[in-house]
């Protein structure tokens, strides 16, 4: 059961010359020019459709709309919480979902850049 605010992973399948840092499962092509590999990307839920499809929102912003079914898609475990933290912040605060330690850094970092007088 997927909830509106609630953080997801969507495990995507990518072709290019040259993964990422975050690739994993690499597969060389035939030929060997390019790759084939998945990316675990970090989504918030935005919305939950009467017909069982979800509303995703990206740390950018950007809205997918997938099957609350697909295999593709899981609910995030403590274990994505630990490896992600650095981009979780980022995902509740696009899905307007801020948590406390977020909240805490954005007041420490609020007074910051200013001049003193």
């Amino acid at each position: 059961m997927f909830r509106r605010g609630s953080p997801v992973v969507y495990c995507a399948s990518k072709h290019s010359a040259s993964p990422g840092p975050r690739a994993r499962e690499n597969q060389p092509a035939a030929k060997g020019e390019t790759y084939t590999y998945v990316v675990d990307n970090l989504w918030a839920v935005a919305d939950v459709k009467d017909d069982g499809k979800l509303l995703l929102i990206t740390r950018n912003g950007i809205e997918h709309v997938v099957d609350a079914d697909d295999p593709r898609l899981r609910h995030t475990t403590w274990w994505d919480r630990l490896i992600y933290r650095n981009r979780f912040s980022q995902v509740d605060h696009v899905s307007g979902r801020d948590s406390r330690r977020s909240k805490m850094a954005m007041k420490c970092t609020e007074g910051r850049g200013r001049k003193s007088q």
